[in-house]
């Protein structure tokens, strides 16, 4: 059975308390209406290099490396997420981004310890509401409650 990466939370801050030696990046989703919105945050919050590229292919690419980040778990929290990525109007495209945070969790779990890149633990965890509930539903991926 795969592992759960996702996570839902009703309080945003106990999530430094549960997770305490983590490297938490912080996404507001009122700031992250849109994909353009998505990607100039999540590079601030999560410390990527400066010629970053805005799009899915680095995002993939940045999240796979996460060198620059001394702790070994990791996670990034969507508070407001019901207002995240809502001006997006393909759900493919929201889909695909959830898709990719799945993807990149799942391999960092099965990285070898002699590869050459700092193994990481990945987490996403979204503030709790029904939009990403039924989102992570539809793409059939299990997630728990803290």
């Amino acid at each position: 059975m795969k592992n759960t990466h996702f996570f839902l939370t009703t309080n945003p801050e106990t999530v430094s308390k549960t997770f305490p030696e983590a490297f938490i990046g912080i996404l507001d989703g009122k700031k992250t209406t849109s994909l353009k919105d998505f990607y100039e945050e999540i590079a601030v919050t999560m410390n990527f290099p400066e010629d970053a590229g805005n799009n899915l292919d680095a995002l993939d690419e940045l999240l796979n490396d996460l060198d620059w980040i001394e702790q070994e778990k990791v996670i990034i929290l969507i508070t407001n997420s019901a207002d995240w990525l809502q001006k997006e109007r393909s759900t493919d495209k929201i889909l695909t981004i959830i898709d990719i945070l799945d993807a990149t969790a799942e391999d960092w779990k099965w990285m070898d310890e002699d590869e050459e890149v700092h193994k990481k633990e990945l987490k996403i965890i979204f503030d709790d509401s029904a939009r990403i509930r039924t989102l992570l539903e539809e793409q059939e991926i299990r997630f728990k409650i803290i």
